[in-house]
């Protein structure tokens, strides 16, 4: 697991904006409001009539992060685990959805374009480099009639940087890891221009395997970005993204194996006496954008986006899937007084070309195509803020194959409404109802046989939430505190049902009933000019009320998959004026694995546990750093069932580095 050992154990330098001024002025130390633009209405989050979450550019850039996973993960309330070990397609969850499928239920944009896959794949977030965020914003529990399909626990909006100058960043660290990154923009009246190059590679963490490979990694991602401004008003934009990976990754582990040494090569789950192999993945994305904004008139603004992403992912032992995914969105927006109506439509074309093993037979095509509609307003009387939308979306699946052809489609709908009250210039309150929905993903309706060949199960229901969320904003010069209370309903949430037979195929399907609730904080606590404190925590439960194919086993359990308790704290000391210590700890508590839907299984996942330090220091226009993870040395892992653990940061790990900008 190579660089997931790394890229969740090598991050964590959080020297926050608040350092990055480094002078004298204590002025240049306070905590402030952040607008947040993922729900399509650029609003103050302090002001926001839903719960959200907003990290910075400064924010990113003294974290010492190596990539946005290790951000997230190190930093976020969203938790990050390695998809089967995959350390450049990671899990990700929110909101008690589950580490197994919660990323499904997670909109991830960069920019607005959706990365969701029209598959199981987890949104490819490797390929947006770190150093070209100006912005992430985390939505929870809202964001579906902005975003749609699948945004049911809430919305991770990407925002890039329009850049002047260069940055460079160079950096290496323990078990040959390595990265590289430039990034440069020129800005003038009529046109701007953004590049960006980085790569990382990894001579990975675990023995080498019975081939003799070990889980090393290489990752290139390029990105170009041209702008024009050939009138008052009018932007143009194209741009191109190109993202190479190649990782092999390691295999599962049981728990005396992982226990003893997680480095290990281990034995084969299914044929005890015989070495693991590991996988090998070779991805290649190509995406083309283009764009143009329009201000008509001091109300009126127009805004059109088009991408077309070519993409091919390759397993050791498997035939080739070919992706063709073709995305438009169109939005206009009004300003009247205190009134902004935001009304669009989004096109979504996802086409997956692939031949089953062995002997690359069986060519199929499977189509999932979304037609999204919404209309939401924002309106602002006094110091209360109310907001309301409705989205409608036509989803059409397509599946060919030599002697079979089937379709299916589903219409449904978003609504969202809210509100939110300015007591003071320090504390509002807010409240937001969201009914949300998940159209499945298209490897629902396959089962997996023993040969590794797919045959079609069936077409299953998409799954439905409502969401309550009930919070509060408390923001001053020394302390920015947000705390969030939610409650969700569910209907047909979407699982994968095991029979716990191997000769029996296994299939998916949907819970009958469901339910999460829980309680979210956050809060920077500047204690001195020097000192700055920040905590991230969520209590999180989330059941299944009712599940007919269980024949009622199910009722009553706890979704596996999902930690009580996380939390994400840590100090940030400035030493000397241009010197900053950092302190992170990372814990979640222990939960039933992530396919143990009927809480027996024998073995829990282990609570996650990593403590992170750092150093920082500026010169003039370089900032050198260092960085040391897991600092106690300890084992960490993703349990999917028994004897079936995937090794996750379980060792201590460094990393230094340099960072100059011109």
């Amino acid at each position: 697991m190579k660089l997931s050992r790394l890229a969740l154990a090598v991050a964590l330098l959080p020297a926050s904006t608040l350092y990055a001024a480094a002078d004298n002025n204590e002025d240049a130390l306070k905590l402030s409001s952040t607008v947040i633009t993922a729900n399509r209405i650029a609003q103050e989050d302090v002001r926001a009539t839903y719960a959200s979450e907003v990290h910075n550019a400064d924010d990113i850039k003294n974290s010492a992060a190596i990539n946005l996973y290790d951000y997230l993960g190190r930093f976020s309330s969203v938790n990050v685990m390695p998809n089967y070990g995959n350390p450049y397609q990671q899990a990700l969850d929110m909101r008690g959805y589950g580490i197994g499928d919660g990323y499904q239920n997670i909109v991830v944009t960069i920019n607005g374009r959706r990365l969701n896959n029209i598959d199981m794949q987890p949104q490819l977030l490797s390929s947006i480099p770190l150093s070209s965020i100006e912005r992430i914003e985390i939505i929870k529990g809202s964001g579906s009639v902005a975003q749609g399909d699948g945004a049911m626990a809430g919305i991770i909006n990407i925002v890039t940087k329009d850049q002047t100058g260069v940055d460079i960043s160079i950096a290496a660290g323990s078990d040959g890891y390595s990265t590289a990154s430039i990034s440069a923009g020129l800005s003038e009246e009529f046109f701007a221009l953004q590049f960006l190059a980085d790569n990382s590679k990894s001579d990975g963490l675990r023995k080498k395997d019975a081939s003799g490979k070990a889980d090393e990694s290489d990752a290139d991602n390029l990105s170009a970005t041209l702008k024009l401004f050939p009138v008052d008003g009018l932007e143009l934009r194209v741009g191109k993204d190109r993202t190479r990976i190649d990782t092999i990754y390691g295999a599962s582990l049981s728990k005396k194996e992982f226990n003893k040494k997680p480095s290990q090569l281990g034995e084969n789950l299914y044929a005890p006496g015989t070495p693991n192999t590991y996988t090998e993945q070779e991805l290649k994305t190509d995406t083309n954008r283009l764009g143009a904004s329009y201000q008509v008139n001091e109300l009126l603004s127009l805004n059109m986006d088009h991408a077309v992403e070519k993409k091919e992912s390759e397993y050791s032992g498997s035939a080739p899937s070919k992706y063709d995914y073709r995305s438009t969105d169109f939005s206009s927006q009004l300003v009247i007084d205190n009134l902004t109506l935001t009304a669009g439509a989004q096109l979504f074309d996802g086409e997956r070309k692939q031949n089953e093993i062995p002997f690359y037979k069986n060519e199929n095509t499977t189509t999932k195509d979304n037609q999204g509609f919404y209309l939401q307003g924002l309106y602002t009387l006094g110091d209360t803020t109310f907001s309301a939308g409705a989205r409608h979306e036509k989803v059409k699946y397509k599946y060919k194959e030599a002697t079979k052809k089937l379709k299916e489609e589903h219409s449904l709908d978003a609504w969202d409404i809210g509100i939110n009250h300015q007591y003071s210039q320090e504390l509002s309150v807010f409240a937001n109802l969201n009914q949300a929905f998940q159209a499945p993903d298209i490897d629902r309706f396959f089962n997996v046989l023993s040969d590794k060949s797919s045959v079609f199960n069936s077409f299953i229901k998409p799954a439905k939430s409502k969401t309550l969320n009930i919070g509060l904003n408390h923001v001053t010069e020394r302390n920015k505190l947000k705390v969030t209370g939610f409650y969700s309903k569910l209907k047909n949430e979407i699982y994968y049902y095991s029979t716990g037979n191997w000769m029996v195929p296994s299939y998916n399907t949907n819970i009958d009933k469901s339910y999460k609730y829980g309680i979210e904080i956050q809060d920077s606590f500047q204690a001195t000019s020097e000192l700055l404190a920040r905590v991230n925590y969520a209590w999180t439960r989330a059941k299944i009320d009712k599940e007919d194919v269980g024949n009622g086993a199910y009722n009553g359990k706890k979704l596996p998959g999902v930690s009580e308790h996380s939390i994400t704290a840590g100090v940030d000391y400035r030493v000397v004026q241009n010197g900053t210590l950092s302190l992170t700890q990372n814990w979640r508590s222990r939960a039933y694995a992530a396919n143990d839907f009927a809480n027996n299984f024998n073995q829990k996942q282990k609570a996650y546990n990593t403590t992170d330090f750092g150093y920082s220091h500026k010169i003039d226009k370089f900032t050198l750093f260092a960085q040391v993870n897991n600092v106690f040395d300890k084992k960490n892992g993703l349990w999917i069932s028994d004897d079936n653990i995937y090794p996750v940061n379980f060792t201590r790990t460094w990393y230094a580095g340099v960072r100059a900008s011109f």
